[in-house]
């Protein structure tokens, strides 16, 4: 029992049971408790542009390989569009199969748009730019406007460089090399300082959302909620585990790895609170950094599986609930206007229903009021929409670790298997993840 209080699992599992019943009691109390979570997602965000950066750099720099570096970028995008193409045309099946906005007979102009207006701008620049628009926002206007935003896009794409640049210089670049890879390491201790108040962290969001709507609202979300819940599901188990079957892993395993960010995760209903750990972990499992750097960043931009389902299953909704007709072409519009759209919605504000608007305006047809529909639920399917993009992003970065050939399959299957292994320089990073280093 001791050893489970110590752990940051049991601790932030114990912080998740308090929350609730402090949300439950005193629920105006509850509420106030919100910037515990906020000020620990804000910690973690504090880092993240340095420690990226950091990362991808020493990743690169230490390969020595641009060709190989290179491979691995293009490998990425390829599999984030397939398994992102997959994830769109399950909620579209799914939505048609189910049905959950069908009966609900919705008169659209009796819906109140002044909910949506916080959303319109952004969505209309999102659908307005189109590909090269997004293209050019990669590209920061100054280096350290990059790192001030929190754009993990526009650091991504210096650190690329600047990685490409030292290892191109060779025995020149080396100090450069050094004194990033000591900074990674300063880096991460200061992250494992701030993960010990995660606790705090998760029980702050928590009892603010049980505060706020009600223990009930917990378990009553309706039909879509609860279809998007099972979807989510169905993609982790079935799809991303029959792609990590394939690269030799189990996804279970995996989940059970990764379970403590799984459930800060599940409380903050933010992925970008765990990217640092995340990192460290699947370091620890023999993934090469310059893998990991690569895939992990971009992935929170290409890679949101979950976020893929919620949008084509909410569209659709809209549409059944507003008694709309939509064709093949319809379905097509959506899944293909969807591939693009999604991959601006990191660091979007409301992205999700951002995202969601500017697809339905390449539809007149469905009437983007219904979006206020999709609003008020929106804040409970965030929480599955965090956690399905946030094992994509894991299960993508061992797949393509696998087909590269960066992973140490032994050290990897001993570290899932909960076995003893033989620790490496980085695995001080280890206090990241919670547990203790294993000798």
């Amino acid at each position: 029992m001791s050893r489970f209080v110590k752990s940051l699992f049991g601790q932030v599992l114990i912080a998740l049971a308090v929350g609730v019943l402090v949300g439950m009691f005193w629920p105006e109390f509850a509420v106030k408790l919100k910037p515990l979570g906020d000020g620990f997602i804000k910690l973690i965000k504090m880092l993240i542009p340095i420690l990226v950066f950091c990362v991808v750099v020493h990743g690169i720099a230490g390969t020595g390989d641009l060709r190989r570096v290179g491979r691995v970028g293009v490998k990425a995008l390829i599999y984030f569009e397939v398994v992102t193409t997959i994830a769109l045309a399950l909620g579209l099946v799914l939505a048609l199969v189910f049905q959950p906005g069908a009966g609900m007979n919705i008169d659209p102009s009796k819906l109140d748009p002044s909910a949506l207006s916080a959303y319109t701008d952004n969505a209309q620049k999102l659908s307005s730019g189109g590909v090269v628009d997004f293209l050019m926002r990669l590209i920061p206007s100054t280096v350290g406007g990059a790192f001030a935003t929190g754009d993990v896009l526009q650091v991504l794409m210096f650190a690329i460089l600047f990685g490409c640049a030292l290892a191109l210089l060779g025995d020149r670049g080396a100090p450069i090399s050094n004194f990033i890879e000591s900074l990674s390491h300063v880096i991460f201790k200061i992250m494992g300082i701030i993960i010990r108040v995660a606790p705090l962290g998760v029980l702050g969001a928590i009892a603010y959302t049980v505060g706020a709507y009600g223990v009930g609202s917990l378990k009553q979300l309706g039909a879509l909620v609860a279809l998007f819940y099972v979807s989510v599901l169905i993609f982790v188990v079935v799809v991303l585990g029959l792609i990590l079957r394939v690269a030799g892993f189990n996804i279970f395993k995996l989940m059970r790895y990764l379970r403590e960010e799984l459930m800060v995760v599940l409380a903050t209903t933010s992925s970008d609170a765990v990217l640092p750990q995340v990192m460290s972990k699947l370091k620890r499992m023999g993934i090469k950094d310059s893998t990991v750097g690569l895939v992990i960043p971009t992935g929170y931009s290409f890679n949101l599986d979950a976020f893929s389902i919620y949008i084509t299953l909410a569209a659709v909704f809209i549409a059944q609930a507003t008694n709309t007709d939509i064709t093949m072409g319809h379905l097509l519009t959506i899944l293909l206007v969807a591939l693009v759209t999604s991959k601006g919605a990191h660091g979007v504000p409301g992205s999700a229903i951002v995202v969601l608007a500017a697809t339905l305006q390449v539809i007149p047809d469905i009437p983007a009021i219904g979006l206020v529909m999709v609003l008020s639920v929106d804040w409970f399917m965030g929480i599955a929409r965090a956690l399905g993009n946030f094992t994509g992003n894991a299960v993508a970065t061992v797949v393509i670790g696998s087909w590269e050939g960066d992973i140490d399959r032994e050290r990897a299957h001993a570290v899932l298997n909960g076995q003893h292994v033989t620790e490496t320089p980085d695995d001080e990073d280890a206090e990241l993840t919670g547990e203790p280093a294993k000798a």
